[in-house]
């Protein structure tokens, strides 16, 4: 179990396919805010503009994932990267639009490719052996790493070098380009047309995603973190009379020290249940930006920051792993999205609180009021993931029934797999998770 096992054509096609469709993602706020920051309350009108992107992608996610199909994962993938394009070219051919017009180009450049997330993660572990899944997870962590790192760099750079719109325009590109690259990779995955009638192993998919909430509330957590520092740091630097310029290059470093877990992450295999890393990683991420609100000199703010991209993307790994363990194969996508849409919605809820909070508090106490919600949150998803382990297997009771029907008993020491969905088969694996399969 290596790195050489996910070293191949078809990856190296599969990284240029996701950053064409994932760059524009990174992009995306920033660019809406530098679009219209010349207009009159510019400022307000580019956080609208945002936050309806964000809102797009929140809900498209998991309405799109549900209605995707593995046997026919390439047609619906083409078709929601190319109407992405179009939201994002829309207010780059159009910036003086109305803003009910932008905003309206912005939800559908954010809910349009919002599966393709999900899609392309599954249809990466279906490239690798089985053996290099969470080489495979790690490979794409830190690929976006360091998309994150570039991505806000080069919208600002476009923007203020070149002319406002030419970033949306450049996103515009390069999500129609990643299409392409759809036709170089297989079409579907998995060989199992069974959710196109909404069913998973027998079970309605709504119901095998729902059973797995604990996994999307602490993967909400892994991100809501990180948006805490990115939106607040600003004007922590400020309080602490530091030069806010500084802002960018130190989230930067975040985004490296993030690639950089990614790497590590995927070197070996790692001790302990899935469930209780990932609650000592999110104890670990809270830490940083514990340390990182009441520092106040800028060198330990920012070795916070690099310590804690590491480990929440460390974080963010283990809840992959675990989705795709307690997931039956033909629901992963679905899956994958919904997780996807769950962190979005615990980015924007952080962000919500500390703006809320920067209205009455210094900038270092709303980061704390982050920190707490991050922790409330981990442990509800801590507490269901254990409580689902520990029930036993929904299918026992009927496995019983039908054996004293045939005049019959279960096999000593055997017991029912657990049924398709159940939080209860992520952990019941042992130490091993997706890592030690093969």
């Amino acid at each position: 179990m290596s790195y050489r096992d996910v070293a191949s054509r078809q990856v190296l096609v599969w990284a240029c396919t996701a950053v064409g469709a994932r760059m524009p993602v990174a992009m995306a706020p920033l660019a809406l805010v530098f679009l219209v920051r010349e207009r009159p309350g510019g400022y307000s009108l580019g956080a609208a503009l945002a936050a309806a992107y964000v809102i797009g992608e929140i809900v498209g996610a998991p309405v799109l994932g549900l209605r995707l199909r593995p046997d026919r994962a390439r047609r619906h993938l083409a078709g929601g990267l190319l109407c992405g394009a179009v939201g994002f070219a829309g207010p780059g051919a159009a910036p003086d639009a109305h803003p009910a017009v932008l905003c309206g180009f912005a939800v559908l450049a954010g809910a349009a490719p919002a599966a393709a997330t999900g899609a392309l993660r599954t249809l990466l572990t279906a490239l690798v052996p089985e053996r290099a899944a969470a080489q495979a997870l790690s490979v794409e962590s830190m690929l976006m790493a360091g998309v994150w790192a570039v991505s806000p760099a080069a919208v600002a750079g476009l923007a203020l070098g070149v002319a406002p719109r030419v970033p949306l325009l450049l996103a515009a590109a390069l999500m129609a380009s990643s299409v392409a690259g759809l036709w170089l990779l297989p079409a579907a995955w998995g060989g199992q047309s069974g959710t196109g009638s909404g069913r998973a192993g027998g079970m309605p998919l709504l119901r095998v995603l729902t059973g797995v909430w604990p996994v999307y509330v602490t993967g909400a957590a892994s991100l809501a973190l990180l948006g805490l520092a990115e939106l607040v740091l600003p004007a922590l630097l400020e309080q602490r009379g530091i030069g806010v310029g500084w802002s960018g290059p130190l989230l930067t470093g975040m985004a490296v020290g993030g690639g950089v877990g990614g790497f590590v992450h995927g070197l070996r295999v790692w001790p302990g249940l899935l469930r209780t890393r990932s609650v000592a990683l999110m104890a670990g991420v809270s830490v940083c930006v514990t340390t990182a609100a009441l520092s106040p000199s800028a060198v330990a703010i920012a070795a916070a920051l690099v310590v804690g991209g590491t480990l929440q993307s460390g974080a963010m790994l283990t809840r992959n792993l675990s989705l795709r363990d307690a997931l039956p194969p033909h629901a992963l996508a679905a899956g994958y999205s919904v997780m996807y849409a769950a962190a979005g919605a615990g980015y924007a809820a952080t962000g919500s609180l500390a703006g809320g909070l920067l209205q009455t508090v210094a900038p270092s106490t709303a980061m704390l009021a982050g920190v707490g919600l991050t922790l409330a949150l981990t442990a509800v998803g801590w507490w269901g993931e254990a409580r689902a382990a520990a029930r036993p297997p929904r299918d026992a009771d009927r496995v019983a029934a039908s054996a004293d029907a045939a005049g019959t008993a279960p096999a000593q020491g055997s017991a029912p797999a657990p049924a398709p969905g159940s939080v209860a088969g992520v952990e019941g694996m042992g130490a091993r998770g997706v890592e030690g399969r093969g």
